[in-house]
C-alpha cells in the first residue's frame, strides 16, 4: 500500500442527543497499512469513534478524513467505499436470504456490472475459506462462521481501511485463533476496537487508549501493554507476554520475564 496518512481526526467531539458528552476531543492520524488497537474501558468512547470512521455518525465539531478527504454528508458514499465496519454482532449487517447474497448486496449499490460482482463475492468468500456455505442462510450457520461474512461483506467492497469493533467477543479460542490469522492476511489500514489485549497484542504495533472521550496514550503495544500504572487507571488488565507466545519473532521483551499467563 502507498505511503500517507489513511484516518485523520482533528478535535472530534460528539455529543447524543440526550446531551450525553461521549466524545470531547478526539485527536489521532494513523498511517496507511497501519494495524492499530484501540482500546479503553466500557463507556470511555470507543464505540461511538469508531461509528465517526464512515460517517454513521458526524461529529459536533471537528473533522475527520479517510486518506485526506473530510466526511460530510456529500462524501459519504465515496467514504463508505474506502471505510468498511464489522459490528461486534455479526448479525447487525447479515440480512439476506443467503451468504452468497448478503457479500454481493455492498458491491450491488456500487453499480458494477454482473461478473464484476460475482467476482468481488468469489475473492472475498474464498479468503475467508466460506465458499461453501455461499447458498446457506447466514443465520444457521455459527457465530464464528457469521463472523467470517460480515467480514467478507466487507472485503467484497475493498475498503481500503477495516474498522473491527470486538472482534473475538463471544468467540472459542480455536474460532479466536482463526480469526486472528484472517484478520493479520489482509491487506488494509486495519483499526481494531477491543478490550482484548491478547488480540492487541499479536495483531498490532500500536495502541491507542480512549477514555471519557479523548486520547490519554497512544504509543507502540510493547510500551502500552508494559506499563501496568497506566492500564490500572485506565480500567484494564495487565497481561504478560512473550513474542513466541504471541506469534511474534524476535527477542523478548520488556515485560516477557514474568509468567505468561496466557
Amino acid at each position: 500500500m502507498t505511503n500517507g496518512t489513511a484516518v485523520e481526526v482533528n478535535d472530534l467531539h460528539f455529543t447524543y442527543p440526550d446531551g450525553t458528552s461521549v466524545l470531547k476531543g478526539i485527536n489521532l492520524n494513523i498511517k496507511t497499512g497501519e494495524t492499530v488497537a484501540i482500546v479503553g474501558p466500557n463507556g470511555a468512547g470507543k464505540s461511538t469513534f469508531l461509528l465517526h470512521l464512515n460517517g454513521v455518525l458526524l461529529g459536533k465539531s471537528g473533522e475527520v478524513k479517510i486518506f485526506g478527504m473530510a466526511i460530510n454528508k456529500k462524501t459519504l458514499k465515496e467514504i463508505r467505499q474506502k471505510v468498511g465496519i464489522v459490528f461486534k454482532n455479526p448479525d447487525d449487517q447479515l440480512f439476506c436470504p443467503t451468504v452468497y447474497e448478503d457479500v454481493a448486496f455492498g458491491p450491488q449499490n456500487m453499480n458494477l456490472n454482473e461478473k464484476e460482482i460475482d467476482d468481488r463475492v468469489h475473492a472475498a468468500l474464498n479468503a475467508l475459506d466460506i465458499e461453501s456455505i455461499k447458498n446457506k442462510s447466514a443465520h444457521h450457520l455459527s457465530f464464528g462462521q457469521r463472523k467470517r461474512v460480515a467480514i467478507a461483506t466487507v472485503l467484497a467492497m475493498k475498503s481500503k481501511v477495516l474498522v473491527f469493533d470486538e472482534p473475538s467477543s463471544n468467540l472459542d479460542p480455536l474460532t479466536k485463533r482463526k480469526l486472528i490469522k484472517t484478520i493479520n492476511s489482509l491487506d488494509a489500514t486495519k483499526l481494531i476496537v477491543t478490550q482484548d489485549l491478547y488480540m492487541a497484542a499479536e495483531l498490532c504495533d500500536r495502541v491507542v487508549i480512549i477514555n471519557n472521550g479523548v486520547v490519554v496514550k497512544d504509543a507502540a503495544t510493547d510500551d502500552v501493554l508494559s506499563d501496568e500504572a497506566l492500564l490500572e487507571e485506565n480500567n484494564l488488565e495487565f497481561i504478560s507476554r512473550c513474542r513466541v507466545c504471541s506469534g511474534k519473532s524476535g527477542t523478548e521483551n520488556s515485560f516477557s520475564k514474568k509468567q505468561c499467563r496466557r
